[in-house]
C-alpha cells in the first residue's frame, strides 16, 4: 500500500513546544483527521482535508485514517500531547490489529508529543524526579473497580502519581472518590498540582496540601499530581509560586 497514517503528538498547545518532526508530518499529509479541538489547533493548508470528529470515537476516527490511508492518502491523526499516553495511537494499532487485515501493510509512524504531566511538571519544578506513574480517572474503557485496585496499589507503593481526565460532566464523582482514597493513605500535608490547560493562554497552576484539595476545584483540562511521601515543596519570597520536586533518593541519604 502506498498510503502512511503519522499519529502526531500536538503537545500542551504552545506552537513552540511542538516538535520539528511532528511539524513535517502534518505539512506533509493530505488528511487530517482527529477530534475538532485539536484539528483547529493545526494551521489551514491549502488542499489539505480536514476531517472532524466528536471526542468519543476513537476507534471509528482510527478505522476512518486507515481507510483513507488505504486509498493513498497521507493522513495525519492528531492527538493532544503524546499521542501514546491515554490518546490516539492506541486506538490506531487496536484498529489495525481487529480491523481489515490489509491495514496490516500500511506505514503507521507515531510522531511524539510533550504529554500533560510532564509540561505540568516543568511548570512547577520536578515533582517527577522519582519514581511516578500515571493513569486515567475515566471509567468509560474501564470498571471503575479497576481503575481503584490500580490507585490503591500506586499509592501503597509510593509512587508520584499523575492522574488524567480526572472529571468531568458526565463523571463528576470519580477524582472526589480518588481523594478520599488519597487521604486514606498520604498524610495531608501531601503535595497536590493542578495543573489546568498547561502552556495554554487559559494556563492554571495551583500546589495545596491534601487537606486542602477538592475535586470542584480540577476539570477534563487538568491533570493532578499526588506526591509521594519524599516530594518537597520549596517555599519562595512573598508572592513567588512554591518549587515542587521529589529527590532521586529513597529514604535517608547515605
Amino acid at each position: 500500500m502506498t498510503g502512511l497514517v503519522t499519529i502526531v503528538g500536538l503537545g500542551p498547545g504552545d506552537p513552540r513546544f511542538l516538535t520539528p518532526a511532528a511539524v513535517e508530518a502534518l505539512a506533509a499529509a493530505t488528511d487530517l483527521v482527529g477530534y475538532g479541538p485539536y484539528i483547529d489547533r493545526v494551521p489551514e493548508q491549502a488542499g489539505q482535508r480536514r476531517h472532524s470528529s466528536d471526542n468519543r470515537v476513537e476507534l471509528d476516527r482510527a478505522r476512518f485514517a486507515l481507510d483513507l490511508a488505504a486509498q493513498g492518502a497521507r493522513v495525519a491523526v492528531v492527538s493532544g500531547g503524546d499521542p501514546g499516553v491515554f490518546a490516539m495511537a492506541a486506538a490506531v494499532f487496536e484498529a489495525v490489529d481487529n480491523g481489515d487485515p490489509a491495514w496490516r501493510s500500511l506505514d503507521i509512524r507515531v510522531e511524539p508529543g510533550i504529554t500533560a504531566m510532564l509540561a505540568a511538571a516543568a511548570r512547577v519544578g520536578a515533582p517527577l524526579g522519582g519514581d511516578f506513574c500515571s493513569m486515567s480517572l475515566s471509567d468509560n474503557l474501564k470498571p471503575w473497580e479497576v481503575v481503584e485496585t490500580r490507585l490503591r496499589a500506586a499509592l501503597n507503593a509510593d509512587f508520584v502519581v499523575a492522574l488524567y481526565n480526572p472529571i468531568s460532566s458526565a463523571r463528576p464523582w470519580q477524582l472526589g472518590a480518588a481523594f478520599k482514597i488519597v487521604a486514606e493513605i498520604r498524610e495531608p500535608d501531601t503535595p497536590i498540582i493542578l495543573a489546568r490547560a498547561v502552556m495554554r493562554p487559559d494556563e492554571r497552576i495551583r500546589i495545596l496540601p491534601l487537606s486542602e484539595v477538592e475535586a470542584s476545584m480540577a476539570d477534563m483540562s487538568t491533570v493532578v499530581i499526588i506526591g509521594a511521601s519524599t516530594t518537597k515543596v520549596i517555599e519562595r519570597p512573598e508572592g513567588e509560586a512554591p518549587y515542587v520536586y521529589t529527590p532521586r533518593f529513597y529514604g535517608v541519604r547515605p
